[in-house]
């Protein structure tokens, strides 16, 4: 399922603790003996090339494809670089989500967001679009830093631009990006059904909002920083603010149908798309995010639909918002405590160097939903 389809529902804790560890095990471990799916004694090809090894995995791994090993084999170093941005997307998941009754939970297990990534409401739209994003930005990024070996900078962009500044520097190489996040990310799903679409377009939202985020980077040249003349170049956005953009597609997320043009002419692909639920409402951009199915509240536990509910999570009493008590506890009100903090405080530096801070102590009021 998208970039689940790595392991049964690709971002498993288990894969997640797998990838991490494999920048430290490279470091620290040369005796050729092998870790995960890496050969230590070789810390630029991840997976070996040679014909001779036997491939072996780790059993959270076993469910690499044959097309993503062959990705990864083909451009040594990009397992660090996947790896890196999986661990950012989930970082800006619970980000933007950290207010609201679903607030992009994980748990340790074989299914690192749990069920809600086998339905197809808004939040699963989102878990798809943030780590496919995630990984192209990742990618993108490695690239221009040489952590890649198959990729440099973009440099597409050079010579004139406009009258005060030419095109140069090493832009960030987004296209790259975005195609092995296709190639990878993609080469997952399976099927022609509307699950199946509805991960490709959120899968290929994220990486569009990427993109379109791009801005123009310059630096002055000129005697006494005049700025005469500037040297620009492309710089990725921050994931803050991809995250940003796609929390806001969250909120205006398009829901959707199997299409159907009725006609025994149409060609196979042609069928293969999206449609509004609602006939008066435009189809769906490549920068929406859909979904067919509606979310569940999240109020309450239920190990049928994998909801943690909301009862213990800190809430906002003064707040109308969604992170507001009477909101984010669903009407079942909440209790109020109080904690003492101690925390460093009127913190001084002395020259030369070090920094002396005192302990002050106080009282926070705490407010939790029932």
């Amino acid at each position: 399922m998208g970039l689940w389809a790595l392991l049964p529902s690709w971002v498993s804790a288990t894969l997640l603790l797998a990838l991490t560890a494999l920048p430290a095990a490279l470091a620290a471990n040369s005796s050729g003996r092998w870790w995960g799916i890496v050969n230590i004694a070789s810390s630029t090809n991840l997976l070996t090339d040679s014909k001779s090894l036997q491939l072996v995995l780790e059993p959270s791994l076993q469910l690499l494809s044959r097309k993503q090993r062959r990705l990864i084999r083909q451009n040594p170093g990009i397992l660090h670089s996947v790896s890196g941005g999986l661990q950012s997307a989930v970082r800006e998941c619970k980000w933007q989500f950290r207010n609201r009754r679903w607030n992009c939970p994980t748990a340790p297990g074989p299914h690192l967001f749990g069920k809600i990534v086998n339905r197809g409401c808004r939040e699963t739209a989102f878990i798809f679009a943030i780590t496919s994003a995630g990984v192209t930005h990742s990618v993108a990024r490695s690239c221009s830093e040489g952590s890649i070996e198959s990729c440099t900078c973009d440099y597409r962009r050079r010579g004139p631009g406009g009258p005060d500044w030419h095109w140069g520097g090493c832009s960030d190489n987004i296209d790259f990006g975005r195609l092995f996040g296709r190639e990878f990310v993609d080469s997952g799903e399976k099927g022609r059904d509307l699950r199946f679409l509805m991960n490709l377009h959120n899968n290929e939202a994220g990486r569009t909002t990427v993109f379109s985020e791009m801005r123009q980077e310059c630096k002055c040249h000129g005697m006494s920083g005049s700025c005469t003349v500037r040297t620009c170049w492309m710089r990725l956005p921050t994931l803050r603010a991809v995250g940003d953009v796609l929390r806001d597609r969250f909120d205006g997320a398009s829901r959707v149908l199997y299409g159907n043009r009725g006609s025994n002419r149409a060609s196979r692909a042609e069928l293969l798309r999206l449609e509004p639920e609602d006939p008066a409402h435009k189809p769906p951009s490549p920068h929406d995010l859909v979904y067919f199915e509606k979310s569940p509240n999240f109020c309450t536990y239920s190990g049928r639909l994998g909801t943690a509910g909301t009862a213990g999570r800190a809430c906002n009493s003064s707040s109308p918002a969604l992170d507001g008590c009477e909101l984010l506890c669903c009407g079942r009100g909440h209790r109020t405590r109080t904690q003492r903090v101690t925390e460093r405080c009127n913190c001084t530096f002395h020259w030369c160097c070090h920094v002396s801070c005192r302990n002050c102590t106080h009282t926070r009021v705490l407010h939790e939903c029932l």
